[in-house]
């Protein structure tokens, strides 16, 4: 199917459809081929976080991750958009001491947490969040390792800099394509264009990797990494950590803004791409949720895929409200 955003998540009350989320999915395997789509898979937008996987790359390929010793932690971290729980910044804090730096050497902004027990804490301590507290410090946290080891300058978010070259040329190198341009991501770090279609290929790559060569080895080491630590890339309440647990070690997915959402199947060579068009999480959870099930990856029973993929709406009362569910097409 190519052409315009096709209907992918629906919401229900009363017996009427009461609001409908339209979106673009692609999924390719290891040979470049789409396996199925929906929409438009030229359809060309921001990845947002999504490409975070893509961003840590080179740190993991060019040797720099074995020389800083850093672990499958780390590397989590590293494609992380967390929620500023202490599990996370607990982390961030001993990663930027041993990197004999602080909070200064970051170039996202402060963030709340949105990890409850973590931002009440801020609050009840009548204090304001730090940079380590945004959902990208560990992203960042491996943009400043790439730093310290190749002796660059501080101003690592400029796109002109050594290392978003090099994050830029790696994208285009998995995704096969040129990107038409780039926007300014949530964290300040440039956040290039691609196609659905391009970034589904480029995860398709990471699904079909293997040891046999640099490359490879380093996007086997990153995937199993994700897989590894769930709660590390997203928080213990969160759809990544959640997808990823019931998955079992067959799946690893990330969140991007904006309703983007990716997922690699190494087991079956796949990589999965989705935008939601009018940006909404809930939508991009809902689908990304539908395609696994469809694939086989994800069982639509299980409680911890149910909650996206099929949830009952409830009020503040607790009733019953309505339901969320995939689009015809998706089911």
């Amino acid at each position: 199917m190519t052409g315009k955003a096709v209907d992918l998540v629906e919401i229900w009350r009363g017996g009427r459809l009461e609001s409908l989320h339209r979106g673009h999915a692609v999924v390719m395997n290891g040979a470049g081929e789409v396996v199925e789509s929906w929409g438009n898979p030229d359809h060309v937008t921001y990845p947002r976080s999504s490409a975070k996987i893509i961003q840590a790359l080179p740190m993991v390929e060019s040797g720099v991750a074995d020389r800083m010793g850093l672990t499958p932690a780390h590397l989590a971290l590293s494609c992380a958009s967390h929620s500023g729980a202490a599990i996370h910044t607990d982390p961030v804090n001993r990663w930027l001491d041993d990197l004999e730096l602080d909070d200064d050497a970051f170039r996202c902004g402060p963030q709340w947490p949105s990890d409850i027990p973590a931002r009440d804490g801020l609050v009840k301590a009548d204090a304001t969040p730090c940079r380590y507290h945004n959902n990208c410090s560990g992203k960042h946290c491996g943009f400043l390792t790439m730093v310290k080891a190749n002796g660059w300058g501080p101003e690592y978010v400029e796109a002109d800099h050594p290392l978003q070259v090099q994050i830029k040329s790696t994208l285009e190198e998995l995704c096969e394509d040129t990107s038409p341009g780039w926007g300014i991501d949530g964290c300040s770090a440039p956040n290039h264009a691609m196609t659905i279609r391009a970034m589904a290929r480029a995860m398709a790559s990471f699904a079909a990797a293997d040891d046999s060569t640099a490359r490879g080895g380093a996007m086997v080491r990153l995937r199993e990494a994700t897989m590894t630590h769930p709660a590390l890339v997203a928080n213990v309440d969160r759809a990544c950590t959640h997808l990823m647990q019931a998955g079992k070690g067959t799946v690893s997915v990330k969140t991007g803004a904006e309703g983007f959402f990716i997922a690699i199947i190494p087991g079956k060579g796949l990589g999965v791409a989705l935008k939601i068009m009018d940006g909404t999480t809930r939508a991009s959870e809902c689908a990304m949720a539908a395609i696994l099930c469809r694939l086989g990856v994800l069982d639509a029973n299980d409680p911890l895929v149910k909650q996206y993929r099929n949830p009952d709406l409830r009020n503040f009362a607790g009733l019953i409200t309505g339901e969320m569910r995939p689009a015809a097409a998706l089911a």
